[in-house]
């Protein structure tokens, strides 16, 4: 989808040649002298105008617009989560029609945050998954106009939520296919794609080669299962070699049947987004790609499935980790840890300013977080606190969650130097101390986005999440005017 960015005034967007015209109105909205603006002042004179959010008005074929169809939408106090429902409920009126050329108009200045979350709204609703489908109905609106009085101060910010809009739609795409057409041989073809272009760079390793790495934690999840285990190692080379890089690390679990420990049938269908961390990965490297910011990042996948067979790790089961800490695999559905330690482990070798892993990690984060945020385990109080600024301002939240040393009691064992899971309390948090032994001196924090990466029921399917939020943190580390040409 293409989105446009323009300062035009409302009797300049409603001029504008389209299928559709929707209109946000803030609070504070006061009438001009020109034709639309005097409807829309009738319109507050008169006390039809809506100015809650998610409250709107149709008007069909009206005089003073070039549209056929036109929709009112109030944005009320102007928050992010009431720009979006505004969107979200004057594009739904307009959905049906089937508008390919969208104008949307704000009556005043939208201001960044009005601004990303339009973008990232009219992106969501409008998005359509089909790759599986035999004859697929794709996204029908292909342009989208955007028009506000502030436009010429928001194009750094437009840029951005455009490049994030992009990230959050590869990351669904890869986190929707199903586990046949995702399996970790193609997630790293996905990869090696992305390395096609300029600044990038991407290497598979197989099974021999993380044997030889000593990778026995990854190794042990993947036994099971007939396809090769792939570890993917992108690269994002925006600025001098000598500057230390951001590592991203995203579990890359293609389906988690659970193991031996097997998961209940009812919703393992799932479970194919278990490598969401992963898709955010490739996500996040498609957003670099358009915003080509002066920085260094690697991103390093472990892909792999978590299937059963003759082969299949056992509860009780010793292995040793690629950092030679060995450990007792108590819970083969616990696996996510396990890929995640040794690609720590790898990290090291990059020498990174930050590692940070992001995992469809644990139930016991959903229950204790829901579906709103992400949990946020810190091992660098400076590096949590910068996640959660980028969080805010992405609209992709997250909350920070304690790392104290006695909630890694529980992981002690007398079979061998680290058990991988301990008591269901905390569940969440004995999981981030597992990781985090395998941090030592790094600056680490771990995303668990159990709860916020995809949606169940009805409106099943990928968020998308962290992308923004990873977006966010890494353009803050590079000066705007330094972006790499």
């Amino acid at each position: 989808m293409n989105f446009e960015l323009k300062p035009f005034s409302l009797v300049e967007a409603a001029n504008q040649k389209c299928d559709a015209l929707l209109v946000l109105v803030p609070q504070e909205f006061k009438p001009g002298k020109d034709a639309f603006s005097a409807l829309l002042g009738q319109l507050q004179k008169a006390g039809d105008l809506p100015l809650k959010a998610g409250r709107v008005l149709s008007l069909y074929q009206p005089a003073q617009a070039q549209a056929p169809r036109v929709v009112i939408a109030g944005v009320e106090g102007g928050s992010a989560k009431q720009w979006r429902q505004a969107v979200q409920a004057a594009f739904a009126s307009v959905k049906s029609a089937q508008p390919k050329k969208l104008v949307l108009a704000v009556a005043g200045p939208a201001g960044e945050v009005g601004l990303r979350a339009v973008v990232s709204a009219l992106a969501e609703a409008s998005y359509v998954y089909t790759t599986t489908k035999s004859k697929p109905e794709g996204r029908v609106l292909q342009k989208v106009l955007l028009a506000c009085s502030d436009a010429a101060a928001l194009q750094t910010a437009f840029a951005r939520a455009c490049a994030i809009v992009q990230g959050v739609e590869l990351a669904k795409e890869w986190a929707n296919r199903p586990a046949n057409h995702a399996t970790p041989t193609l997630l790293a073809k996905a990869a090696q794609q992305l390395a096609e272009q300029p600044r990038f760079g991407c290497e598979v390793l197989g099974p021999k080669e993380v044997a030889k790495l000593g990778m026995g934690a990854f190794m042990a999840v993947a036994q099971g299962s007939e396809q090769p285990l792939q570890f993917i190692v992108l690269r994002y080379n925006g600025a001098a070699r000598t500057k230390a890089p951001t590592v991203l690390v995203g579990k890359g679990i293609t389906f988690d049947s659970g193991g031996i420990s097997i998961k209940p049938a009812a919703e393992m269908d799932e479970m194919k987004f278990d490598m969401s961390g992963a898709a955010s990965v490739l996500g996040t490297f498609q957003a670099l790609a358009a915003l080509r910011p002066a920085i260094n990042v690697v991103g390093l996948i472990p892909a792999c499935e978590n299937l059963i067979n003759g082969r299949a790790v056992k509860p009780g089961d010793v292995v040793t980790s690629m950092s030679g800490q060995t450990i007792e695999i108590l819970n083969t559905d616990a696996e996510g840890r396990l890929v995640l330690c040794d690609a720590l482990t790898y990290a090291e070798r990059f020498k990174p300013q930050a590692v940070i892993d992001i995992a469809t990690l644990t139930g016991a984060c959903v229950i204790a977080l829901g579906a709103v945020r992400s949990g946020l385990f810190a091992g660098n109080a400076e590096l949590g606190q910068a996640l959660s600024r980028a969080g805010e301002l992405a609209q992709d939240l997250c909350w920070p969650m304690p790392l104290d040393d006695e909630y890694g009691e529980g992981l002690k064992t007398q079979f061998a130097d680290i058990a991988n899971v301990a008591g269901r309390a905390g569940g969440a948090i004995s999981a981030a101390k597992f990781l985090q032994g395998f941090t030592g001196k790094l600056a680490w924090a771990h995303l668990d986005i159990a709860g916020t990466a995809w949606k169940s029921g009805a409106a099943k399917g990928a968020t998308g999440r962290p992308v923004g939020l990873l977006v966010e943190y890494l353009m803050a580390q590079a000066a705007p005017e330094r972006s790499a040409k």
